[in-house]
């Protein structure tokens, strides 16, 4: 079983996803980087998360 996100994680992440779908990538990396430059998010951990769940949506999304 993994982690749960929550609310916070879900809602920021799935805002930036829909507003942003063609940037990105199925790497953590990259994703990590565009969280940082479009998002204000107050601690590495949380845009880690975020970088995280938005990554698994993008793999999700090509499958």
């Amino acid at each position: 079983m993994g982690r749960i996100k929550t609310k916070l994680i879900k809602r920021i992440s799935l805002k930036l996803f829909k507003q942003h779908k063609e940037e990105f990538k199925p790497d953590f990396e990259e994703n990590k980087q565009l969280v940082e430059s479009l998002a204000d998010v107050p601690s590495k951990k949380i845009r880690n998360v975020i970088a995280g769940y938005v990554t698994r949506l993008v793999k999700q999304k090509h499958e």
